[in-house]
């Protein structure tokens, strides 16, 4: 069959195998021609493993330290003749580079906020890689339902009071003032039920349990923060109450670990990039696009690989030091934050519209960046040759 993009909002509801694989090798590439990191984990659990920082994670693990993966997803396989998800075919490509290279990768299809599917991957993860030397909290997800069955809904919404900015309608290209409305207490209560560090807490708690964590074990969750412009609908809004849960668990598991396994838990405050979840929150695509633009300009813009990359060689193998706010918390935002950039970021904020939106930003290439997160607009791939919507992933556990 011939898959074209059919995007729906901030969503694109088809993904090509072929676009999703050449982006993988690209990643892996990048990773290859860094170099080996020797030091970094060799046995690894990712939960969110297939699309952003948590398959970046995952290419990482794989390329540069040849570690043994574990990854837990929830995507979509190829049915009736229709394509995969993008992550069920970022899984696929990247299983058939580890097993090409004999590295041993295995995965699990779920929903990770379920109390039996937690059962099910500490069963499976115990007849596969044993215990585990590190693990990666990478889950985005709009609702979560908990072990006691309760179901909970996030919202994108400030607090306190509304908040009325400039976003972009990524369709039809056109900058506009979007005004937000403030979250009750229930939604805010409900948000960090969702995004806050709950699961976390409870996946470690349980794999400390089950006696999966090898000593002196590094866990890592990831956040984001933002600049100035964004912090009504993030840092101060529903999001941001649901990242300071998780920055307050992190502390806690911190101290759990050390005391358990001599082990520590991180947060990994990281830069604004394209990202599936990032797409739907109100005013991001506009920041990103500027943002783009101003970091290329600079020789500083990083995509999610290089992202990690850095935090892995940082934190594994002393290359490059990592600017760290406490102990539990790495700034790999940095560049994005620096004082120049943000300056500018803000000059250009205050001017543009739909106008000019095209020459003060870089809109063309985020909207590239989101579509390559499924598989289109990527170098080498024939959009218009017939494929196979199939692709197996051979080690996946039922």
């Amino acid at each position: 069959m011939i898959i074209q993009s059919k995007v729906r909002g901030f969503i694109c509801i088809t993904a090509h195998p072929d676009g999703c694989a050449a982006q993988v090798r690209k990643q892996i590439d990048y990773v290859r021609a860094r170099g080996e990191l020797k030091n970094a984990p060799k046995r690894i659990l990712i939960l969110g493993a297939s699309t952003g920082y948590g398959l970046a994670s995952r290419i990482v693990s794989v390329a540069g330290a040849k570690a043994a993966t574990f990854g837990v997803f929830y995507e979509r396989p190829s049915a009736d003749g229709k394509p995969a998800s993008a992550g069920w075919y970022n899984t696929a490509a990247l299983e058939a580079a580890a097993l090409k290279e004999g590295i041993p990768f295995y995965s699990m299809n779920g929903d990770a906020f379920s109390s039996d599917f937690k059962t099910k991957t500490v069963e499976a993860l115990r007849k596969t890689l044993g215990t585990v030397d590190c693990v990666i909290y990478s889950l985005a997800a709009p609702r979560r339902t908990d072990k006691d069955g309760i179901t909970y809904k996030s919202v994108l919404k400030p607090i306190g009071q509304s908040f009325t900015s400039k976003t972009v309608n990524t369709d039809k290209g056109e900058v506009f003032e979007i005004t937000l409305e403030p979250a009750t207490d229930d939604e805010i209560f409900q948000t960090v039920k969702v995004m806050g560090g709950e699961d976390w807490e409870e996946w470690i708690r349980l794999l400390v349990a089950e006696k999966l964590l090898a000593s002196n074990a590094t866990i890592v969750a990831y956040s984001y923060i933002g600049p100035e412009v964004t912090w009504p609908i993030y840092k101060s809004g529903t999001i941001g109450r649901a990242k300071a849960h998780l920055a307050e668990t992190a502390e806690r598991l911190n101290s759990f670990l050390s005391d358990k396994i001599q082990g520590r838990a991180l947060i990994s405050v990281n830069k604004a990039v394209v990202t599936q979840a990032s797409s739907a929150i109100p005013v991001v695509p506009l920041y990103n696009s500027i943002l783009f633009k101003v970091m290329k300009e600079a020789g500083l813009h990083e995509d999610c690989i290089q992202q990690m990359y850095r935090l892995f060689a940082g934190l594994f193998d002393e290359k490059g030091a990592l600017k760290r706010d406490s102990a539990t918390c790495v700034r790999l935002d940095d560049l994005e934050l620096k004082p120049e950039v943000q300056f500018e970021v803000q000059r250009i904020w205050e001017r543009i519209n739909t106008s000019n939106l095209r020459t003060l930003s870089d809109f063309d290439g985020y909207k590239k960046n989101f579509l390559q997160l499924f598989g289109f607009e990527c170098e080498g791939v024939d959009y218009n040759a017939d494929v196979n919507p199939e692709r197996p992933i051979r080690n996946l556990i039922a």
